[in-house]
């Protein structure tokens, strides 16, 4: 058996059994077991959160390629600024989901940053243009996937929204591939990722509103309605796709890192992530005023 493939199916499958860990009370669960009252939950998906926070903005970092500016000095404390923050919330259970100019502000940041690597990517050349893309590209998304569980520290609960968005994010990902490699014939941006496809991309949509549409109905205590988190997570997937591919492309950097043998850095596993996150954060807010 190819050796590549065994180091990417056991990377895989550890990186899936983490993240599972993590954002389910599983984790705790089966850490207090052998030492009762160890860890609570939400301090374990809170540290996965900042790894993955720590990770991708140093590969970020160095696809980017700062130069000797203070630039460089900065952006991780800003990174690290922004990010305590919501911290701060997270432990007083401060995401009520309500309209907030600040938030709302910082998800049109997101927007902006996208549309200028794709429409002005010249900006991204210059040292303070690296600064603010990184900081809004890779802290505020992680910051507001803070938000999405719901746990209470008096009867230790911790609920799966997040875990329910890996899953649909994996969906969309895997029905996309395997819709593209059949069926594909219609190119949808061959200069960024030339392996997908427009037929992809609706077979990717369609079967994950499928699971979604069971997720919905197994699990009703979920925030929101899951049949339009499936809508949108199957929608902006490839979108966070293109985007870290696009920034990869700009600097001529293949992989973001090595830190998942055989599947490369966080930046590359969490590409969709990171733009799914702030869409259904977004959703959250707007549900509560429909």
């Amino acid at each position: 058996m190819d050796k590549n493939l065994i180091q990417r199916t056991i990377s895989g499958i550890v990186y899936v059994a983490v993240i599972i860990l993590c954002t389910t009370p599983l984790g705790a669960q089966l850490i207090n077991s052998i030492s009762p009252d160890l860890v609570k939950q939400e301090y374990l998906y809170y540290g996965l959160i900042t790894l993955l926070l720590g990770v991708g903005s140093w590969e970020c970092f160095k696809i980017m390629k700062f130069g000797n500016g203070y630039e460089r000095w900065i952006v991780f404390p800003l990174v690290i600024f922004i990010f305590y923050i919501f911290s701060k919330r997270y432990f007083h259970f401060d995401f009520f989901f309500d309209f907030r100019i600040s938030e709302i502000l910082a998800l049109l940041l997101i927007v902006i940053a996208v549309v200028t690597l794709f429409k002005y990517p010249n900006e991204l050349y210059f040292d303070s243009g690296k600064l603010i893309f990184t900081v809004i590209y890779v802290a505020l998304p992680f910051s507001f996937a803070l938000g999405l569980p719901k746990f209470s520290r008096f009867d230790d609960t911790f609920s799966l929204e997040v875990l329910f968005l890996f899953i649909l994010i994996w969906s969309s990902d895997t029905f996309a591939y395997l819709t593209g490699k059949f069926f594909g014939k219609h190119k949808m941006a061959p200069k960024i990722s030339p392996k997908k496809t427009w037929e992809g991309y609706i077979g990717g949509v369609v079967l994950t509103l499928v699971l979604s549409y069971f997720v919905e109905h197994y699990h009703p205590d979920l925030r929101g309605n899951w049949m339009v988190v499936g809508f949108l997570v199957a929608a902006f997937a490839p979108v966070g796709d293109l985007v870290e591919s696009q920034l990869k492309r700009n600097f001529g950097v293949k992989d973001s890192g090595n830190i998942i043998p055989g599947h490369g850095g966080v930046l590359d596993r969490l590409d969709s992530f990171l733009i799914c996150v702030p869409v259904v954060y977004l959703y959250f807010i707007l549900e509560k005023f429909i």
